[in-house]
């Protein structure tokens, strides 16, 4: 039997993608191990949303082929789809795989063909494939791929392609299909999954997916990163009122300095951010509200970062993703003028780090003593032993119980703060 290690870098939509390669090989007899060195293919599902992902990419297929020199590479994701006439070159890598041709995996590994990336573009319909299992506690669906916007930094469109978006029907199958096998929560994911709908001849949006979501089996479900612009106040009324949503949002801010949202292509304000940031603190109590934020982009002087971290000081946020400015090739950001040096990025970075730890710390201790619901992983937590999950709004707990709440749903009650990181101490009701 052909035995294949996969290792998934990048995003969730990625995890969803890799966890369906995995069951597609292992339905066509080829083993899943986790040792490289007993391995015939590794496959490398790449993320290429920096350049330091990249590297990463590279470095491990360089790894794995001196551990394992017989081992075929196969090379998949956002590096594959975007770089395939360089990395064709490139004699540690067996196999190149595109975005699209993911589920054509045992074809291409069996035809023996070097590069298999189709055009992106010329593809307008979601590929949608029943997932059965996934190794994570709560099961992710993957409900759109591709992005229609054209942030002035991101690749993500050419790698991914236009906003294709899964049927309502589709999801509704896949969510109940997991609740079927056990599982209490899912992820909705995808690449820009606000765009839900928007291809459908009958244009719909996310709010029309999630009403459908309401009537599964399943307890409750969380929402991937969201664009400020999609969030409306009849779509936050909508999910205030829903009883399995799960009150974790992901903002993808990006900036919160008005004239660094327009060198990115973003189409809001920083006052439409705060107003949104207000309105979902009006609406949810203890509200989980993460962000993405890149620092050092082109022409952002030390006034505009400060205006953003002034801004950031202010929200009501709990927590803030910050990331340097990633130069990408063929992106307009890529040629501005005034680019920020390395030592100037880390700098900046290090400030909104510092605000996103004192907000995260303020946030947990407005939990202590509140009770919440966790679903408990498969795994202790290596550092403390203890049994760990994650509340209903995205925190993260440590619990000393025996193993028999593994996997389970149940009602805590959230005490202190743990010595271990970005955690809290909690004890079962």
């Amino acid at each position: 039997m052909k035995k294949f290690v996969i290792k998934t870098l990048g995003c969730k939509t990625n995890q969803v993608e890799s966890a369906l390669i995995a069951e597609i090989l292992t339905n066509n007899g080829y083993e899943e191990i986790k040792d490289v060195f007993s391995a015939n293919y590794y496959i490398l599902n790449s993320c290429s949303v920096t350049h330091v992902a990249d590297t990463k990419n590279l470095s491990y297929i360089k790894q794995v082929k001196r551990d394992n020199p017989s081992i075929k590479v196969v090379l998949t994701g956002c590096m594959a789809q975007l770089d395939k006439d360089n990395l064709a070159n490139n004699n540690l890598i067996d196999y190149i795989v595109g975005n699209y041709e993911k589920n054509d995996i045992v074809k291409i590994i069996e035809k023996e063909e070097k590069v298999c990336v189709s055009d992106i573009f010329s593809h307008d319909y979601f590929r949608y494939e029943k997932l059965h299992q996934t190794q994570r506690t709560r099961a992710s669906v993957k409900i759109q791929d591709g992005c229609n916007n054209r942030c002035t930094y991101c690749t993500i469109p050419y790698a991914r392609g236009k906003n294709r978006s899964n049927s309502i029907e589709n999801v509704v199958e896949q969510i109940n299909l997991f609740a079927k096998e056990g599982y209490y929560e899912t992820v909705l994911t995808g690449i820009h999954i606000g765009q839900w709908g928007e291809d459908f001849k009958e244009k719909k949006t996310l709010k029309d997916l999630l009403e459908a979501i309401e009537k599964t089996e399943i307890k409750r479900y969380r929402l991937g990163s969201l664009n400020p612009l999609e969030l409306t106040k009849d779509f936050i009324d909508f999910l205030a009122k829903s009883k399995k949503f799960c009150p974790h949002f992901h903002l993808s801010l990006q900036s919160v300095c008005d004239k660094t949202l327009k060198a990115m292509n973003r189409h809001y304000s920083a006052d439409e951010i705060k107003q949104l940031v207000n309105y979902i603190n009006e609406k949810f109590e203890n509200a989980f509200i993460g962000s993405d934020i890149i620092v050092g982009f082109p022409n952002e002087t030390e006034e505009d970062f400060n205006i953003t971290l002034n801004n950031l000081k202010e929200l009501s946020l709990t927590r803030i993703h910050v990331f340097p400015y990633s130069r990408r090739k063929g992106t307009p950001a890529d040629k501005m003028q005034n680019q920020i040096d390395t030592a100037e990025k880390k700098k900046r970075v290090a400030l909104v780090q510092e605000v996103s730890n004192k907000k995260l710390t303020e946030f947990f201790n407005k939990n202590i003593d509140t009770e919440n619901e966790v679903i408990i992983e498969k795994q202790r937590d290596k550092k403390s032993g203890l049994l760990k999950g994650v509340t209903k709004n995205y925190i993260n707990v440590l619990i000393d119980a025996n193993d028999n709440y593994k996997d389970k749903l149940v009602k805590i009650n959230l005490t202190s703060l743990s010595e271990y990181n970005e955690k809290m101490i909690a004890e079962i009701v």
